[in-house]
């Protein structure tokens, strides 16, 4: 689910050893703390501990995250060691790497070990000198004495008291150094573009803070002041502020994206890597080639087919295209598609696998946690915007087929046999994606009153009100306790993919394959977690200075100003939306989804939910952007790794993977202004409406299939007439005034005026008729 390949290390020093070692243990560590409820299992840590309350799963973040945090750091280190890196430099350079590893895992230890003498639930200063519990005593002394006087209960607990034993003022020395170690280690392995946008959002709080500090906020316009106090002006009032950089559970360092990586994605990340150990890859091109060999396109549709499926479980744009476009571009180059063509349609349809549920990438997760909508949820939004993309893509690949004259295949051939093994490999692919499905989608309070609830243990009482579940089976209650959590569906989904994958020879034959994999998944992690650090910095500097608010409000200022009319206009959202885009994809450039979409999330957000999107809907506005940036020129990554492939040149194929993958500019304008296309109430919520539930004008919450369907047939339409015209071929080669004909057509089948709209539906079908018969007269 990153783009980070992980080939598992060769052990050949102690260095990649211990990497090895480490990577497997913080698995099975990640694993055991994202282990869901399940019945008995909690009181069995108690019974062997001896300790009530005793867990074996979910262990305390204050503790668990710094810990947690020095491993990864340490596994960073090893993997992606300067000092290993350099071996052929000179004897100065080597020492000097070998500094900036000790360095990277030195600091991770300072900043843990500070997190534990920030945080108020722990205080490790107060807890060894023991000023803590005095502390603790003489406020529960007081709280009981105080009850005592109002005639209340006596409590037994209090709140945490502040932490006496600090590091002062060493607290921003300590994390300004750890910052610019992380950020030199971002630049080696994420690349340099992350790391100066961090830099740059870092230097602009600097300077807005300093100069509050020198001239004060009077008389300064917003953007170049940031004031930490009031009168008189002194540094030292911002020490609070970078206390919440180290400690905030929302934006700290070990905060919002630690809990998110660790309690939700951490299981699909071990999921990506135990798929890519198995032989299921090659069993479902195989069957992608099966089912599409009576279409003309052939291996390019077996492309789209295969990455679409493969990459919902990958989610890495270039992992997809490494993994199916070695086998699929020669097929394609075999039946006559040009090199550039078939780079471009895969690594199009590869990057549409973070766009394909249910496992859509790291972003989605990411997006369901800023957005506060359930996974579930996001899944569901998915459905229609992917189905549009792929159907795009197979349209580029009817008309491209068609305009070489390429024909279909038709007879099975060797490539395309499934035998027994295969459909073995098969089940391991989808077993655990159903798995996924079923754990996300089913209710809670549905469990145990459907058809098989009796069956399986469920004692409930089903009257005409409607079913009361009095006792489940352990089976059942275990569903309950996972039903609707992302992380714990994944967490199955990885307990049946370990059981399923002793049903290939190879790792029946070598059971290490398993280890390697969960190994590849612990550098994974880690890795991952070094670019959250950087969108940490990021996050925190934006929220800390008010840039996005600012921002916001002078957008939509300037934007009311336009004269187009009432405000949150279609004029009005348009342009934002066109904004929105240039940003995301600016910052996309040679940077992971993640960060792409969250800088842009952060920064443009708040202007689309003031122009009357809904919160939710402009998330997945800017996270379809930030998603095409693996195709966007001038760096387009998923298109260079299929380039390697094709031997084409990078640019030729990631024009071309723009022109095949189109639609990905396109859906995201569409379904901002017919949410409705996203199929959940949260797509169509008014954002102004924070204390109650409100709809925005004209929706209602519900789903009206009539209107649902007449726009998905209009969508179809116009895709068709967009597909054909970028190809500049239907059923003939199109002359230019039918391109620009066709353009015009598509936009007026999803124009919102109705008139406007059926005028545009009977064109067009006048028009592809005509076109149509033209062809078969000729």
């Amino acid at each position: 689910m990153s783009d980070v390949s992980n080939a598992a290390a060769p052990k050949t020093d102690f260095g990649l050893k211990l990497l090895y070692v480490l990577t497997v243990f913080m698995v099975i560590l990640g694993l055991i703390n994202s282990t869901p409820g399940i019945p008995g299992y909690d009181n069995l840590a108690a019974r062997i501990t001896g300790q009530d309350g005793m867990l074996f799963r979910k262990f305390p973040f204050e503790y668990f995250y710094p810990l947690f945090f020095v491993l990864m750091m340490l596994i960073v280190a090893l993997k992606h060691s300067m000092w290993r890196d350099w071996a052929g430099k000179s004897p100065m350079r080597r020492r000097f790497g070998l500094f900036l590893d000790v360095l990277l895992v030195v600091m991770a230890v300072v900043v843990a070990l500070t997190y534990l003498t920030e945080i108020e639930s722990v205080c490790l200063i107060d807890r060894i000198t023991g000023t803590r519990s005095l502390l603790i005593a003489e406020s529960l002394q007081s709280e009981i004495e105080m009850a005592e006087l109002l005639g209340m209960p006596a409590p037994t607990t209090v709140d945490d008291p502040k932490c006496v034993g600090n590091t002062g003022g060493w607290l921003v020395l300590i994390v300004g150094f750890a910052i610019i170690v992380f950020l030199s280690y971002n630049v080696k392995v994420w690349g340099l573009p992350l790391v100066i946008v961090a830099i740059l959002m870092s230097a602009y709080t600097i300077l807005t803070v300093f100069v509050w500090y020198f001239y004060g906020a009077d008389d300064i316009n917003k953007y170049f002041v940031t004031k930490l106090a009031g009168e008189p002006r002194m540094l030292a009032d911002g020490r609070p502020r970078v206390h919440d950089v180290l400690v905030n559970n929302s934006s700290g360092l070990l905060g919002r994206f630690m809990d998110i990586l660790l309690n939700t994605i951490f299981p699909y990340l071990v999921l990506g890597a135990l798929f890519g150990s198995s032989a299921g890859g090659k069993s479902l091109i195989k069957l992608a080639f099966r089912w599409t060999r009576h279409l003309r396109g052939g291996p390019a549709h077996a492309a789209i087919v295969s990455s679409a499926m493969f990459g919902t479980i990958s989610g890495g744009p270039i992992v997809n295209v490494l993994s199916t476009g070695v086998l699929t571009i020669p097929m394609m180059l075999k039946r006559g598609f040009s090199k550039v063509f078939a780079g471009g349609v895969e690594a199009a349809a590869s990057s549409g696998g973070s766009i394909m549920p249910p496992v859509m990438g790291v972003a989605a997760f990411v997006l369901a946690s800023l957005t506060a909508v359930p996974y579930s949820s996001v899944i569901v939004a998915a459905i229609i915007p992917a189905m549009a993309y792929f159907f795009c893509l197979f349209l580029s690949a009817v008309f491209q087929s068609r305009k070489q004259n390429i024909t279909a295949i038709g007879e099975l051939t060797e490539e395309m046999h499934l035998g027994r093994q295969d459909y073995l490999n098969l089940l391991m692919i989808f077993g655990p994606i159903l798995v996924i499905l079923i754990m996300l989608l089913l209710p809670k309070d549905a469990i145990g009153c459907g058809l098989f609830g009796g069956i399986l243990g469920a004692e409930r009482i089903i009257s005409e009100t409607g079913c009361q579940i009095l006792s489940l089976s352990w089976f059942l209650e275990t569903v309950r306790n996972s039903a609707g959590a992302a992380g714990a569906a994944g967490w199955w989904a990885v307990m049946l993919l370990l059981a399923m994958l002793f049903l290939d020879p190879e790792v029946r034959a070598r059971p290490m394959k398993i280890i390697d994999a969960m190994s590849n998944a612990g550098t994974l992690i880690a890795t991952l977690y070094l670019m959250f650090l950087a969108v940490s910095i990021i996050d925190f500097c934006l929220s800390f200075t008010g840039l996005p608010v600012f921002l916001s409000l002078d957008v939509l200022a300037w934007l009311n100003s336009m004269s187009f009319g009432d405000g949150g206009s279609a004029y009005f959202q348009f342009l934002a939306l066109l904004l929105t885009m240039l940003l995301a994809v600016l910052l996309g450039m040679g940077m992971p989804a993640v960060p792409a979409y969250i800088n842009a999330a952060l920064l443009m957000g708040p202007v689309l939910a003031g122009l009357g999107l809904s919160i939710f809907t402009a998330n997945m506005f800017i996270f379809y952007f930030a998603v095409a940036s693996a195709i966007t020129p001038p760096v387009a990554l998923a298109a260079f790794a299929a380039a390697t492939i094709t031997k084409a040149e990078p640019m030729a194929t990631a024009f071309s993977a723009v022109k095949s993958g189109i639609v990905i500019f396109i859906v995201p304008f569409i379904f901002a202004f017919y949410p409705e296309l996203l199929l959940i109430k949260e797509a169509v919520m008014d954002p102004s409406s924070a204390a109650s539930v409100k709809f925005l004008p004209g929706y209602d919450g519900e789903l009206h299939l009539g209107a649902l369907a007449l726009l998905i047939g209009r969508l179809v339409l116009a895709l068709y007439l967009l597909a054909s015209s970028l190809a500049a071929f239907d059923r003939q080669a199109l002359a230019p005034w039918e391109i620009l004909l066709r353009l015009i057509l598509a936009v007026m089948v999803m124009f919102k005026m109705e008139i406007v709209f059926i005028a545009g539906i009977i064109l067009a079908i006048g028009h592809l008729v005509m076109h149509a018969r033209d062809a078969k007269d000729a």
